[in-house]
């Protein structure tokens, strides 16, 4: 259970303290001369390495293995429960490999600490977890510990998981055993020294894990109560959602205000929310279920996969968790009031009118960008986007509207314009064609720049021409 696709998340001690180490650990000789930076490293490099015996001795007992339970033996409405549940956590998405079979593992889930290989959490008795007793799951969804007792390590997001009731757990348990056995052999980890110290994971525990379960807020309704429980918890929305420190725990001080996730932009969930138009609940519900909603993008990268998983969940959950998320930018700014209902109008020029592409002024440093930009939206997007987006329609979101163009980095933008969005295999959904094979990384980069300035209506990225050809690389296009 220690591959999902997460980074590292935790709620012991505060991961903020940690960010100035961090500086200190990228601008100081840690054994030059004497300094009060480097003696705080000394500091904590001997308090760290004076844990790691500690942490190796804390290391728990195996659990004994039993005999894989008869799928028979188990009862269909908790299978039915689980696999709503395993929805919601969007556990097939990160224990999936691409082409393989569901929950078998071996996806690659890369982080600043080296790669880390999904595991196989079917109930194959030689390479799943089908000797796995429901004690032995329990311990690794709560504590972050397998069935050998070894620390997992904090891809698997077990800081939210342990959050998760006694009955969610049973349910999943009994949904994941009753899956199809896969024998699948899990490439080894490619973790970087020293992180591939099982020991030091126990002293990451020591600064960052909590053990504790979600408690209702008395004040709040039950729908906003159990939309907290799932996104705290079984949805780890803030794995992705949150920053995080140097060392990959979440900042606990800015849960969901925005993080990265698989080299794409997580946009703050709360009032820093960079989406044009602030999210309603029923916004937020559309979203979840369809993957789009009228006036905001829709769901690409990491998100296109939970979007999926999400629109077999049962609907009283999807609106518990929009009304949850939607709380935590009830009461938008004045500014940002403004902002949404010239973006809003904007658009609606757009599609009463004619193109609007054009109408903002430009900072003269970018202004060539901007023309060429201009001149590749006219001919390649403008089709589309300029009509506007109404769910029963197949135009394209006026881009005023895109959180993508308004982010606080190019990244998501540049990735939608070189990749495209296309929907799983045999299902019908939203559909826009890939423009790296099209346009160079310079007449990308230029788009991006028009984008921006005309529709963003934000101050300029920088350095965008490096970051398409980065993003062209990585995705395998020329």
């Amino acid at each position: 259970m220690q591959g999902v696709e997460r980074v590292a998340a935790g709620g012991g001690m505060n991961p903020d303290r940690f960010d100035g180490i961090g500086r200190v650990f990228r601008g100081t000789t840690f054994w030059g001369r004497p300094t009060r930076r480097n003696f705080s490293l000394r500091l904590l490099f001997s308090w760290v390495i004076g844990l790691v015996p500690f942490a190796a001795a804390a290391a728990l007992s195996t659990i004994e293995p039993v005999e894989p339970p008869a799928r028979a033996s188990f009862d269909a409405a908790l299978v039915a429960a689980g696999a709503q549940l395993a929805a919601i956590g969007n556990c097939a998405g990160c224990h999936t490999a691409p082409a393989g079979k569901p929950y078998a593992g071996g996806l690659p889930l890369k982080t600043p600490f080296g790669t880390i290989y999904a595991t196989n959490i079917t109930p194959d008795a030689e390479t799943g977890i089908g000797r796995w007793s429901e004690a032995a799951f329990r311990r690794a969804m709560r504590e972050g510990v397998d069935r050998l007792g070894r620390n997992l390590y904090p891809v698997f997001p077990y800081d939210h998981m342990t959050k998760v009731n006694d009955e969610d757990v049973s349910a999943i348990y009994t949904f994941v055993m009753t899956r199809e056995p896969v024998h699948a052999e899990i490439p080894p980890n490619e973790v970087l020294f020293p992180f591939n110290i099982r020991g030091l994971i126990g002293v990451w525990k020591c600064l960052f894990f909590e053990r504790r379960r979600f408690e209702p807020d008395p004040a709040q309704s039950a729908e906003w109560n159990r939309g907290a429980y799932l996104v705290e918890g079984l949805g780890h929305c803030g794995a992705c959602h949150t920053p995080r420190n140097f060392l990959g725990a979440e900042r606990q001080t800015r849960l969901l205000a925005g993080g990265e996730a698989e080299d794409w932009h997580a946009p703050a969930l709360n009032a820093a929310s960079p989406a044009p138009v602030p999210w309603t609940a029923e916004q937020l519900y559309r979203y979840l279920r369809y993957g789009f909603d009228d006036v905001h993008d829709i769901a690409a990268g990491p998100m296109a996969a939970v979007t999926n998983a999400l629109a077999a969940v049962a609907e009283q959950d999807l609106r518990a968790i929009a009304a949850y998320i939607a709380s935590l930018d009830a009461e938008p700014t004045l500014a940002r009031r403004q902002r949404a209902d010239e973006a809003l109008a904007f658009a609606k020029r757009a599609q009463t009118s004619g193109s609007t592409a054009g109408t903002r002024p430009v900072a003269a440093e970018d202004a060539r960008s901007a023309q060429n930009g201009a001149a590749i939206y006219a001919g390649a997007c403008a089709f589309c986007h300029d009509n506007g987006r109404m769910t029963a329609s197949g135009g394209a979101l006026h881009l005023a509207l895109s959180t993508s163009v308004a982010n606080p980095t190019p990244g998501n933008l540049l990735s939608i314009i070189v990749q495209g969005i296309t929907p799983r295999d045999g299902e019908r959904g939203r559909w826009m064609p890939a423009f790296a094979g099209s346009f160079t990384a310079l007449q990308i980069s230029d788009l991006v720049v028009y984008l921006r300035a005309d529709f963003g209506k934000a101050p300029a990225w920088r350095n965008v021409e490096e970051e398409a050809r980065k993003v062209m690389q990585e995705k395998e296009w020329p």
